[in-house]
């Protein structure tokens, strides 16, 4: 009789102990279902640069505010956010003025530069500064010289798109080719 009754606590106890970890296990695989669902649903919130209808990624790639220095020379560049730097977009643009401007050997350009309308005037008008200028030395790479091209920055004073959202801030970062002559 002690042996059965030894017998029912050894299986009592095995019992007790299969139970804790079958509920261990349970707890563990809770926990990891919900950290695998806060995973999905912070992957779904991730910014990716994204191509739309007229912006890739920041970039401007529309032509609703474009002019044209002459017939397939498109007059501006278009810049990412707090950026100076040429696109691809941009530097194929550039390309086709510079071969404008090697025929028109007479004709003089002035770089406007603008940016967004956030951040201060002064941090706009250097911005729109460095974005002219960056336009000014890829088209002295292609031969234009420097005496044909002025550099003047508008900063954020003179957008094309007076909106508020990033549609509008992206058509406004830019730089845009005048005749001066």
């Amino acid at each position: 009789m002690k042996d059965l009754i030894s017998c029912e606590k050894v299986s009592l106890r095995q019992r007790n102990i299969e139970q804790g970890a079958i509920m261990k296990l349970n707890k563990i695989l809770k926990n990891g279902f919900l950290i695998i669902l806060a995973c999905i649903a912070l992957s779904a919130c991730a910014t990716s640069k994204k191509s739309t209808g007229q912006m890739q990624g920041d970039v401007y790639t529309g032509t609703d505010t474009v002019e044209y220095l002459a017939s397939g020379v498109p007059d501006r560049v278009f810049f990412a956010t707090n950026e100076s730097v040429l696109t691809t977009a941009s530097r194929e643009t550039l390309r086709k003025q510079a071969a404008w401007l090697r025929k028109n050997s007479k004709i003089s350009i002035v770089l406007e530069g603008h940016a967004d309308e956030r951040g201060t005037r002064e941090y706009n008008l250097a911005l729109g500064e460095r974005r002219a200028n960056a336009a000014k030395d890829y088209l002295m790479t292609y031969g234009i010289s420097s005496d044909r091209i002025s550099v003047l920055s508008y900063g954020k004073e003179r957008p094309v798109d007076s909106g508020s959202n990033p549609l509008a801030w992206s058509k406004n970062r830019r730089s845009v080719s005048v005749k001066a002559n």
